[in-house]
Protein backbone atom coordinates (compact mmCIF):
# COMPACT_ATOMS: atom_id res chain seq x y z
CA UNK A 1 0.00 0.00 0.00
CA UNK A 2 1.42 3.06 -1.03
CA UNK A 3 1.32 6.64 0.52
CA UNK A 4 -1.45 7.77 -2.68
CA UNK A 5 -3.44 4.39 -1.87
CA UNK A 6 -4.14 5.37 1.79
CA UNK A 7 -4.70 9.21 0.91
CA UNK A 8 -7.02 8.40 -1.91
CA UNK A 9 -10.21 10.20 -0.70
CA UNK A 10 -9.35 12.36 2.02
CA UNK A 11 -10.57 16.44 1.21
CA UNK A 12 -9.33 18.88 2.52
CA UNK A 13 -11.38 22.07 3.41
CA UNK A 14 -11.09 25.58 3.68
CA UNK A 15 -13.49 25.84 6.62
CA UNK A 16 -14.40 24.31 9.24
CA UNK A 17 -18.10 24.78 11.18
CA UNK A 18 -18.09 25.60 14.38
CA UNK A 19 -20.54 22.90 16.19
CA UNK A 20 -19.66 25.01 19.58
CA UNK A 21 -19.07 23.28 22.81
CA UNK A 22 -21.23 20.27 23.78
CA UNK A 23 -21.75 20.50 27.73
CA UNK A 24 -24.58 19.34 29.97
CA UNK A 25 -24.30 20.97 33.77
CA UNK A 26 -26.20 19.64 36.14
CA UNK A 27 -24.21 21.16 39.10
CA UNK A 28 -27.24 23.62 40.12
CA UNK A 29 -29.14 20.54 40.79
CA UNK A 30 -28.83 19.33 44.96
CA UNK A 31 -26.31 17.06 45.08
CA UNK A 32 -28.95 14.62 46.70
CA UNK A 33 -30.78 14.55 43.26
CA UNK A 34 -27.65 14.41 41.39
CA UNK A 35 -26.87 11.05 43.71
CA UNK A 36 -30.95 9.98 43.07
CA UNK A 37 -30.06 7.99 39.90
CA UNK A 38 -27.45 5.85 41.96
CA UNK A 39 -29.32 5.18 45.01
CA UNK A 40 -29.80 2.02 44.58
CA UNK A 41 -25.97 1.25 44.33
CA UNK A 42 -24.72 3.26 47.86
CA UNK A 43 -24.91 1.70 50.87
CA UNK A 44 -27.35 4.61 52.37
CA UNK A 45 -29.65 7.29 50.86
CA UNK A 46 -28.56 9.42 48.50
CA UNK A 47 -29.62 12.15 50.87
CA UNK A 48 -27.40 11.02 53.44
CA UNK A 49 -25.08 9.98 50.82
CA UNK A 50 -24.88 13.85 49.80
CA UNK A 51 -24.55 14.77 53.53
CA UNK A 52 -21.49 12.51 53.99
CA UNK A 53 -20.12 14.13 50.65
CA UNK A 54 -20.51 17.24 51.94
CA UNK A 55 -19.03 17.00 55.12
CA UNK A 56 -15.98 15.22 53.88
CA UNK A 57 -15.46 18.18 51.44
CA UNK A 58 -16.17 20.88 54.13
CA UNK A 59 -12.43 19.04 55.64
CA UNK A 60 -14.11 16.62 58.45
CA UNK A 61 -12.43 13.18 58.51
CA UNK A 62 -14.20 10.27 56.97
CA UNK A 63 -15.61 9.35 60.55
CA UNK A 64 -16.77 12.85 61.20
CA UNK A 65 -18.69 13.07 57.90
CA UNK A 66 -20.36 9.63 59.18
CA UNK A 67 -21.46 11.05 62.26
CA UNK A 68 -22.40 13.79 60.40
CA UNK A 69 -24.81 11.75 58.15
CA UNK A 70 -25.75 9.95 61.07
CA UNK A 71 -24.08 6.42 59.78
CA UNK A 72 -21.14 4.47 60.58
CA UNK A 73 -17.72 5.89 60.08
CA UNK A 74 -17.28 2.24 57.38
CA UNK A 75 -20.55 2.89 55.92
CA UNK A 76 -19.40 6.27 55.26
CA UNK A 77 -15.96 5.45 53.99
CA UNK A 78 -17.73 3.10 51.61
CA UNK A 79 -20.19 5.97 50.57
CA UNK A 80 -16.89 7.86 49.43
CA UNK A 81 -15.13 5.14 47.89
CA UNK A 82 -18.05 4.38 45.89
CA UNK A 83 -18.23 7.86 44.78
CA UNK A 84 -14.59 8.06 43.81
CA UNK A 85 -12.15 9.56 46.59
CA UNK A 86 -9.61 7.59 47.66
CA UNK A 87 -10.39 6.03 51.94
CA UNK A 88 -8.41 2.73 51.55
CA UNK A 89 -7.24 1.57 55.36
CA UNK A 90 -3.97 0.17 53.01
CA UNK A 91 -1.32 1.32 51.01
CA UNK A 92 0.01 -0.93 47.65
CA UNK A 93 1.49 -3.36 49.60
CA UNK A 94 -2.07 -4.03 51.29
CA UNK A 95 -3.63 -4.23 48.30
CA UNK A 96 -1.56 -6.78 47.52
CA UNK A 97 -1.96 -8.89 50.38
CA UNK A 98 -5.90 -8.67 50.37
CA UNK A 99 -5.80 -9.89 46.35
CA UNK A 100 -3.43 -13.29 47.73
CA UNK A 101 -6.45 -13.75 49.91
CA UNK A 102 -8.55 -12.95 47.82
CA UNK A 103 -7.04 -15.39 45.50
CA UNK A 104 -6.68 -17.91 48.53
CA UNK A 105 -3.03 -17.56 49.12
CA UNK A 106 -3.73 -16.42 52.42
CA UNK A 107 -5.41 -17.11 55.65
CA UNK A 108 -7.65 -14.18 56.78
CA UNK A 109 -5.44 -13.87 60.22
CA UNK A 110 -2.11 -14.10 58.14
CA UNK A 111 -3.27 -11.50 55.67
CA UNK A 112 -4.74 -9.21 58.81
CA UNK A 113 -1.31 -9.61 60.87
CA UNK A 114 0.63 -8.98 57.58
CA UNK A 115 -0.93 -6.14 56.42
CA UNK A 116 -0.85 -4.39 60.08
CA UNK A 117 -4.93 -3.50 60.31
CA UNK A 118 -7.74 -4.25 62.17
CA UNK A 119 -10.66 -6.26 61.56
CA UNK A 120 -12.91 -3.34 60.45
CA UNK A 121 -9.74 -1.80 58.23
CA UNK A 122 -9.55 -5.18 56.64
CA UNK A 123 -12.89 -6.05 56.18
CA UNK A 124 -13.27 -1.97 54.91
CA UNK A 125 -10.02 -2.72 52.36
CA UNK A 126 -11.66 -5.94 51.16
CA UNK A 127 -14.91 -4.09 50.11
CA UNK A 128 -12.95 -1.01 48.49
CA UNK A 129 -10.74 -4.18 46.33
CA UNK A 130 -14.07 -5.91 45.29
CA UNK A 131 -15.86 -2.81 44.52
CA UNK A 132 -15.50 -0.36 41.62
CA UNK A 133 -16.23 3.13 42.38
CA UNK A 134 -19.51 3.71 40.21
CA UNK A 135 -18.97 6.25 37.40
CA UNK A 136 -22.73 8.21 37.46
CA UNK A 137 -22.17 8.57 40.95
CA UNK A 138 -18.26 10.33 40.56
CA UNK A 139 -19.86 12.76 37.70
CA UNK A 140 -22.68 13.28 40.29
CA UNK A 141 -20.48 14.56 43.06
CA UNK A 142 -17.79 16.43 40.78
CA UNK A 143 -17.31 19.70 41.99
CA UNK A 144 -18.78 19.00 45.07
CA UNK A 145 -15.45 17.03 46.24
CA UNK A 146 -13.36 19.76 45.08
CA UNK A 147 -11.63 21.80 48.02
CA UNK A 148 -9.55 24.77 47.54
CA UNK A 149 -6.02 24.19 47.11
CA UNK A 150 -3.65 25.63 49.38
CA UNK A 151 -0.10 26.18 49.39
CA UNK A 152 1.11 24.76 52.29
CA UNK A 153 4.27 27.25 52.55
CA UNK A 154 1.51 29.77 51.72
CA UNK A 155 1.82 31.24 55.56
CA UNK A 156 5.32 31.31 55.45
CA UNK A 157 5.67 33.65 52.79
CA UNK A 158 5.96 36.81 52.32
CA UNK A 159 3.12 38.98 50.04
CA UNK A 160 4.97 41.60 47.82
CA UNK A 161 3.33 44.37 49.86
CA UNK A 162 5.33 43.84 52.80
CA UNK A 163 8.88 44.14 51.07
CA UNK A 164 8.07 47.94 50.35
Amino acid sequence: MTLSDIAAGVEVTTHQRDRGIAAVDETDAPLPERLAPVADDLPCSAATAATVVEAYAAGKSVGDAGRAAGVAPVMAAKTLHLVGEQVSPVGPQGREIIADWLAGDLSRSDAIALADVTEQEFALAVYIETHEPLPTARDAVEGALITEERDPLGETMSDVGELL
